[in-house]
């Protein structure tokens, strides 16, 4: 009993030790892993990443970043700001703007020495007959290309189109108002004062056929010259000569010269008599638009009593902008729709173009001529206009959704082989029919560009650009400090040996 009790009390401190320095490994490993020194060495383990990076000599490592936060940037191995392992980034990933190192320049394209948007797609001549000059596709990049797997690519929903040669046919999508022909608009003044003792036309709007009656006037002037016909006409009875009838003549143009009709002379012959008024008929049929008369006014010559339109043709004036102008030519088809008759087009044509520029609105006014039979167009609707017109030339077009627009430069993404999109800064035109527009400069015929996704692209092009530019800042730097430490030994040289020649001597 002794002796277990002896044996006990000399085996607690061994087992205490051993229970201590269990404790105290365990706890240095957990120390170790927590700060990196343990653990699988993948790509998780910074450090061992690191030399398996640069001891093979294939793949060099251009900084490291955070996992959750590509802008979240370091020059060395460590934790980021959330406590997680920075991760490598290869520079094979991050690219170089330097195409110098690469093989031989690629050729995007070829044009005219005197006009960059003469674009051919390959070697010969220009229009004007000189030697084509390449255009190199590291002149056109417009920042760093990026690299997507095709598995990324259909995740980004990323698709692509062509840029093609076409016609460029351009449909002008404007507005206007309708106004009466003026070539089809008469205006009826009095020639004489008078007092408008009888007005058939009551009301602005009337209808009025050609000889009807418009009003009946009397006129001091219109009795005076009714007794001069009737004297010369009386005389023309009696006595039958040359003399008497040139005097007829004369009275007979005097009341026409006062807009009196022919039948209404006729009749003061035939009555013998001078009529106290007389009658005014219309010589043209339309629509009275105007009127600025009431019975029993007294009016001065020269005034304008009426104005009479033709309404079974119409004019349309519609505003484009001063880049339509060029597209714009008398004799073009032009189509044009109500908004209060949805679906119905009316068809017409482009008469005049007007040779200057509205002053509070700074564009263009188109004139139209529609026909009008059944009268449904009236003065002052307004309408949506559509003018279809073609330059009679072919043009390099692509969708207008590829081109990245942020108001300094226009962006297209190009494909390239091996899953590569090159951005191009490219010179717009204009737009065309079917959602394209036309490109003047950064690409060539057949070349692929993207239609969707391309600002992600953009994103991930600019992120790697502004890492590239940092880089090459650090990279500066270093070379500084290396040209400066290179000097200082130098000089330390140079001392040297200034020492040596004085012990020398």
């Amino acid at each position: 009993m002794a002796r277990n009790e002896t044996n006990k009390t000399a085996a607690s401190p061994l087992r205490v030790a051993a229970i201590s320095v269990t404790l105290t490994l365990l706890l240095a490993g957990g120390g170790a892993y927590f700060l990196g020194y343990l653990g699988p060495r993948d790509g998780h383990n910074p450090e061992p990443a690191a030399e398996t990076a640069t001891g093979g000599g294939e793949r060099k490592i251009a900084y490291w970043r955070a996992p959750m936060n590509p802008t979240e940037i370091y020059d060395k191995p460590g934790k980021s700001a959330m406590g997680m392992d920075l991760v490598p980034v290869y520079e094979d990933e991050v690219g170089s703007t330097n195409a110098g190192g690469e093989a031989e320049r690629k050729i995007a394209y070829w044009r005219a020495p005197m006009n960059p948007t003469e674009i051919y797609d390959k070697p010969g001549k220009s229009a004007m007959g000189m030697d084509l000059v390449p255009v190199y596709e590291d002149e056109l990049v417009g920042g760093v290309a990026v690299s997507v797997d095709p598995v990324t690519q259909q995740n980004m929903g990323i698709r692509t189109a062509l840029a093609k040669q076409e016609p460029l046919v351009f449909t002008i999508r404007t507005y206007g108002h309708i106004t009466s022909d003026e070539t089809r608009t008469t205006q009826i003044n009095t020639k004489t004062n008078g007092w408008i003792e009888k007005l058939y036309i009551d009301f602005t709007g009337k209808f009025v056929d050609e000889g009807e009656p418009l009003y009946e006037i009397y006129s001091p002037e219109l009795l005076a010259a009714q007794e001069e016909y009737l004297v010369a006409y009386q005389n023309m009875q009696r006595l039958t000569g040359r003399d008497n009838q040139g005097l007829l003549a004369s009275a007979r143009r005097r009341l026409q010269n006062f807009d009196i009709a022919p039948g209404e002379i006729d009749v003061i012959e035939k009555s013998g008599k001078v009529r106290k008024t007389l009658l005014v008929r219309s010589p043209f049929s339309g629509f009275v638009i105007q009127r600025n008369i009431e019975e029993g006014g007294y009016v001065k010559a020269g005034t304008m009593l009426f104005r009479i339109s033709d309404l079974s043709r119409i004019w349309v004036e519609a505003h484009i902008y001063e880049y339509e102008f060029s597209w714009v030519a008398e004799g073009q088809a032009a189509e044009m729709t109500l908004p209060y008759q949805p679906g119905k087009v009316f068809s017409g044509r482009v008469s005049y173009v007007y040779p200057y520029l509205q002053p509070k609105t700074r564009d263009v006014v188109v004139r139209l001529e529609f026909e009008n039979p059944d009268l449904a167009l009236k003065p002052d609707m307004y309408v949506d206009v559509r003018i279809k017109s073609s330059s009679g030339r072919q043009g390099l077009v692509i969708p207008s959704e590829a081109v990245i627009r942020s108001g300094a430069r226009n962006v297209v993404f190009v494909t390239r082989p091996s899953n590569k999109f090159t951005p191009r800064d490219v010179t717009l035109g204009l737009p065309v029919d079917g959602g394209k527009i036309q490109i003047l400069t950064g690409l060539a015929a057949g070349e692929t560009v993207v239609t969707s996704g391309q600002f992600l692209l953009d994103s991930e092009s600019k992120l790697k650009e502004a890492v590239q530019k940092m880089l090459e800042a650090k990279r500066e730097k270093i070379q500084e400090a290396e040209e400066i430490e290179e000097d200082f030994f130098e000089d330390m040289e140079e001392e040297d040996d200034f020492f040596r020649d004085l012990e020398e001597e």
